[in-house]
């Protein structure tokens, strides 16, 4: 008697599996649903529908880096000098004597490094090695070192040039380098003397390894050009203090036209005669300078606080957006997902560009492989045509052939696309099994009481 009861039980729930459990599909059993194969062909043509995508707001797109225009230094006062009267002799002021110390190499100096090439014995018996030395000049840079390859930053600024090929020597032997080598000063760059005024060609003298004297220096600039010899006077400004030679002493006075002279010196020769002028004159172009770089920090704090403010205005807006973003405040383009997806959900349209089936499918995690059916993939889009409100193509992807996921990464998104999965067979099946089991076993324990 419980046998049979099981077996009714059975073929009652059998009978009813049509209604235990309904799977989703494409059916075209509508007349408005039209199933397309995804080709190729189809592809370009389903890409054809227009679609832009949103733009993000302004402010993502704009920089800081705009300044304002029109603002500079601004103009300055302009150097004026009054002509006093000429008194009957000019005073003679002689600067103090510069020490006779050696030559320390300086910022912007060339050192001029030669090293010996390899060579056998014969080319060295044939004195040819001479001729093989490789030569590199090296430039003095603002930390005071000279960069060299497989040596690396050697300091000489400061150095004597006996002190440097020193250092230089140490530190070739530290790196296993034969210390072979000679050092030479090829460019004096670092300290200089200036002259102007009734010169010939002003210019700016190098000191180099010799003391340069007054006399060097005015025959460098092309000499004394002025007519009124009485009256000329020769101005060297050194660590802000004004020294006068009269033209008529510097001729007659051989240790005059001697006078050595230091780095940072100024030779000015002034047809002038007054001391105060020139004092005056050197005091102006000092104030003028500080004048001028005082108007360009200024100029440079007010762009950097308009860059601030700028750039604290942008990120405000950044930051609202995203957080009207989070808020689900802002108004996107969506394609839904459904069916046997990994994660049913919604894929925001991306701003400024166009996503593909590929993006919306496997940027939320692609569908399972376990229950999913590969061959049954469709992309549902409604018309925008109001007379077919209601009519919708189904663009079918069989990627059972795994070659046809090329055209998931072609065929563009338009909004409100559902991205559908079927499922398999096999997983209908078992989702059957799954609900009418229970109630079988429920049904037989219920008559076996």
């Amino acid at each position: 008697m419980l046998k049979r009861l099981i077996a009714l039980c059975s073929f009652v729930a059998l009978a009813s599996c049509g209604i235990a459990y309904i799977p989703s599909q494409v059916s075209q059993a509508d007349s408005k649903v039209r199933v397309v194969p995804l080709t190729a062909e189809t592809v370009l043509s389903a890409n054809q529908s227009p679609y832009n995508p949103r733009a993000l707001p302004a402010a993502f797109s704009q920089t800081s880096g705009a300044p304002s225009a029109g603002r500079g230094v601004g103009a300055l006062p302009e150097a004026t000098l009054e002509r006093p009267q000429r008194p009957n002799a000019l005073a003679l002021r002689l600067p103090p004597a510069v020490p006779n110390t050696p030559y320390r190499i300086g910022v912007g100096d060339v050192l001029l490094l030669a090293t010996r090439d390899a060579a056998n014995t014969v080319e060295e018996l044939s004195g040819l090695l001479a001729a093989q030395n490789r030569r590199q000049g090296y430039t003095v840079q603002d930390d005071g070192a000279i960069a060299i390859p497989d040596v690396g930053r050697v300091q000489v600024a400061g150095s004597t040039l006996e002190e440097a090929e020193a250092q230089l020597f140490r530190r070739l032997l530290d790196n296993q380098i034969d210390p072979t080598f000679s050092l030479e000063l090829a460019e004096f760059n670092s300290k200089r003397v200036s002259i102007g005024g009734a010169v010939g060609n002003p210019t700016l003298v190098p000191i180099t390894l010799t003391p340069l004297t007054l006399d060097q220096v005015l025959s460098a600039a092309g000499g004394i050009q002025t007519p009124d010899m009485d009256f000329a006077s020769i101005r060297i400004y050194r660590d802000g203090t004004l020294y006068q030679i009269p033209l008529e002493t510097y001729l007659s006075r051989g240790d005059v036209q001697k006078t050595r002279l230091a780095a940072g010196d100024s030779v000015f020769v002034d047809t002038e005669f007054e001391l105060d002028r020139a004092q005056a004159y050197f005091t102006e172009q000092i104030t003028l300078a500080q004048l001028r770089q005082t108007a360009r920090v200024s100029a440079l704090n007010e762009l950097q606080v308009e860059m601030e403010l700028r750039r604290a205005s942008l990120n405000e807006a950044r930051t609202n957006f995203q957080a009207r973003l989070e808020l689900d405040a802002v108004d996107r383009d969506y394609v839904y997902l459904a069916g046997e997806v990994n994660s049913p959900a919604r894929f925001a349209l991306p701003p400024e560009r166009k996503a593909s089936l590929a993006d919306a499918l496997f940027s939320e995690g692609g569908f399972s492989s376990q229950t999913a059916n590969p061959s049954q993939i469709y992309v549902l889009r409604g018309s925008l045509d109001p007379r077919e409100f209601s009519a919708v193509t189904a663009l079918h992807l069989d990627a059972s052939n795994a070659a046809n996921l090329m055209l998931a990464t072609r065929l563009e998104m338009r909004p409100n696309d559902v991205v559908f999965i079927a499922e398999q067979p096999i997983t209908r099946w078992n989702r059957v099994v799954q609900q009418f089991v229970p109630s079988l076993i429920n049904t037989a324990a219920a008559a076996a009481n």
